[in-house]
């Protein structure tokens, strides 16, 4: 087989992208990470890797309406075109530069109150997954930031998202930068494990990592039934919290701006702020800046 651009009719031409046009970008191996994650008995039923989507949350979040999806299905996309965060919020990244994913939840034991922990559970899961596997020390911005440190600074390196799916289930969306380099970064706030110091960036153990770091939290908190005090999850959040401790500002829902100390994670998962005038106020959503490094 003559390469492209080699010896072809009509003389040279740059190659067609295809998908192992960089190879410091491999291609997951969807055949192995089944092996390794789908069992009997086991949270994860099936995995599906897609070259290219607008969003693994939203396909999910459709299939699952459409009825006949069992817990513990896994969407993973190469490329995301249409990604999503908080706020609705947009993000591109190229292709096979990070771990982009979406699971199916159905939590029935668990009371719909405590489901709200879910994207907290997702972030211990995650954080604690790319520790062991990338050799990276992640942080967690309340609610659903993951923090890796570059160059001295906290920079964002991913972002969870958590929406239902019909009565009885949840999809959880994750979105990890890996191999994404300087000059590729979105906003300079932006990190990568790469940037980060990765001691590896190949995507399959790392995404086996996380999600059988998922499965493992999920498991605890759902035989606690939610329970984040008795499932250790409520104290391995906090302790790995970035934003405890900091004067933050939290810009509310209704143009309302909130400033203090963030001094707690409650029950609720809220995170809990000491203001100016001395009194302690849950936030259970809005968007959170930190003010003042610890």
């Amino acid at each position: 087989m003559t390469p492209h651009g080699e010896g072809t009719p009509g003389g040279p031409r740059e190659p067609r992208p295809g998908r192992w046009s960089d190879l410091d970008r491999p291609p997951l191996n969807a055949a192995g990470l089944r092996r390794g994650l789908v069992r009997a008995g086991g949270l994860w039923t099936q995995l599906d890797v897609v070259q290219r989507t607008g969003s693994t949350n939203s396909d999910l979040v459709s299939r699952a309406g459409a009825g006949g999806l069992e817990e513990g299905v896994v969407l993973v996309a190469e490329e995301q075109t249409a990604a999503r965060g908080r706020l609705d919020r947009q993000w591109t990244a190229p292709a096979r530069s990070g771990l982009f994913f979406s699971v199916l939840l159905r939590p029935a034991e668990v009371p719909v109150a405590r489901w709200g922990w879910l994207p907290l559970l997702t972030g211990v899961a995650v954080a604690t997954g790319l520790s062991r596997a990338a050799g990276v020390d992640t942080a967690l911005k309340w609610p659903n930031d993951l923090l890796v440190t570059v160059g001295g600074e906290e920079r964002k390196a991913g972002g969870i998202l958590a929406e239902r799916a019909g009565a009885d289930g949840v999809v959880i969306g994750v979105g990890v930068n890996v191999s994404l380099r300087g000059d590729e970064l979105p906003v300079p706030t932006a990190g990568s494990l790469a940037l980060a110091g990765a001691v590896s960036t190949d995507r399959d153990p790392l995404l086996r990592g996380v999600l059988r770091s998922l499965e493992d939290w999920y498991g605890r908190w759902r035989a606690a039934g939610g329970d984040p005090g008795a499932s250790g999850l409520q104290e391995t959040y906090a302790a790995g919290c970035a934003t405890l401790g900091r004067v933050v500002r939290a810009e509310l829902p209704g143009d309302r701006e909130l400033v203090g100390e963030a001094v707690a994670v409650d029950g609720d998962g809220r995170l809990v702020l000491a203001t100016g005038e001395g009194v302690q106020e849950p936030v259970g959503a809005g968007d959170i800046i930190h003010v003042r490094a610890r």
